[in-house]
């Protein structure tokens, strides 16, 4: 018997004359996140993908199948999946298949009902019938079951196709969104908290491609904080796909606001410094925009005035996706993604190293820029654009690897 993996996506089916441009982005990156499990070939037609394992056995076949679909569950772009079985367009032989592919769900049922899906108009039988006569068939193979149509244990479904029939009845929910890349590129400022690895999600999902900044201030922060956030890169390449990272050398800024910027400005300027920063490296990667993990009001520099004094050095859209979520629900998506364990191991980053006792709560833009102006930042941003180090995660190298 042939299983393939049936793809069904969601709210690209929505996208008219761009659709083929979605779809093929959506091909490319299954390809690539399944590109080291092992041989796939590929199709799509009527809003479906088709992947079908290239192997010599049943049994290779199903290892393959098995190790693709966690992959496939964090595609984004995908809104269903399902291993399916493949029989010929006649109810014979759809019958006859059916029986003992079903027999590990069935078994364990209580209840059960059949759902036909005719593609092909041309099929003799209407899916009614298709239903009455395999549920039928079903009931008389397994007489335990009982039919319920509306909280049914276990749905088999049988799809009538242009080439093929399918049967399948463990149809997953997918990643939903739209595939990476089809939305443009945007620098990730990335912290080594909970938020920003949810904001790169969040945004991942909206069809994103997601390079990431970091700022290091050795001695204040240690390697094994920025160790925390390359494995904060590494759980989030599962749903964002190749990431490019950057480590910004922040030392020499930070000791100059310490000296010569009034204390209640400190984590403003800082804030605006970055992001002058991450815009520069942001043009350089071709990024259209910049991504926070800032939520309002949550710490000082993120109220309404605060946020202002950091937009206003921007040179590109800053997206805020977290902007009106509370704690409770950033964790719960943390924990999703699996980032909030390594998120609350206690290495510092260089905004909690240099917190001032007390922030300024409202800075006017004015006061905030003339506090800035005090000091000519230029050449301390050019020394740490140039000594920011480069790497590159990428979910298909082995687990702890990089690329440099």
């Amino acid at each position: 018997m042939r299983e393939i993996i049936l793809v069904k996506y969601g709210e690209m089916a929505l996208k008219g004359l761009n659709r083929g441009t979605f779809e093929d982005v959506l091909l490319r990156n299954i390809r690539y996140r399944l590109k080291k499990i092992g041989k796939f070939s590929y199709s799509k037609a009527q809003s479906t993908i088709y992947i079908v394992p290239e192997a010599e056995s049943d049994a290779a076949c199903g290892e393959l199948l098995a190790a693709a679909m966690p992959r496939l569950k964090k595609v984004f772009g995908i809104a269903a999946l399902c291993r399916a079985l493949t029989c010929e367009k006649s109810f014979a032989d759809i019958s006859a298949k059916s029986v003992p592919y079903l027999e590990d769900a069935l078994t364990v049922a209580k209840t059960f009902k059949v759902e036909a899906k005719r593609a092909d108009k041309s099929f003799p039988m209407k899916s009614p019938q298709i239903c009455a006569e395999l549920g039928g068939i079903l009931l008389s193979h397994y007489p335990h079951l009982k039919v319920d149509v509306n909280h049914p244990d276990v749905t088999v479904t049988v799809e009538i196709r242009d080439a093929n029939a399918y049967v399948h009845a463990a149809r997953e929910k997918g990643a939903g969104g739209l595939p990476v890349g089809t939305s443009g590129n945007a620098m990730l400022l990335l912290s080594g908290g909970i938020d920003s690895p949810v904001a790169a999600y969040m945004m991942a999902k909206r069809g994103l491609r997601i390079t990431a900044c970091h700022f290091a201030s050795p001695p204040y922060t240690s390697e094994r904080a920025l160790l925390k956030v390359e494995q904060l890169c590494e759980k989030l390449t599962p749903w964002c796909g190749s990431m490019a990272f950057y480590c910004v050398p922040f030392t020499e800024i930070q000791e100059e606001l310490q000296r010569n910027c009034p204390e209640e400005y400190f984590t403003i300027l800082m804030r605006r410094l970055m992001m002058e920063i991450a815009c520069r490296l942001a043009e350089r990667e071709e990024c259209g925009a910049i991504i926070t993990g800032e939520s309002l009001g949550q710490v000082a520099s993120q109220t309404l005035p605060a946020l202002a004094c950091t937009d206003a050095v921007a040179t590109m859209p800053v997206l805020r996706p977290l902007i009106g979520m509370d704690k409770t629900e950033i964790i719960e998506i943390s924990r999703k993604i699996d980032t909030f364990d390594i998120s609350i191991q206690p290495y510092e980053d260089c905004c909690t190293v240099f917190t001032p006792r007390h922030p300024k709560l409202r800075p006017s833009v004015a006061d905030v820029a003339e506090a800035q102006a005090e000091v000519d930042f230029a050449p301390l941003i050019e020394k740490a654009i140039e000594g920011a180090q480069k790497k590159v995660f990428a979910q298909h190298i082995s687990e702890g690897q990089m690329q440099e």
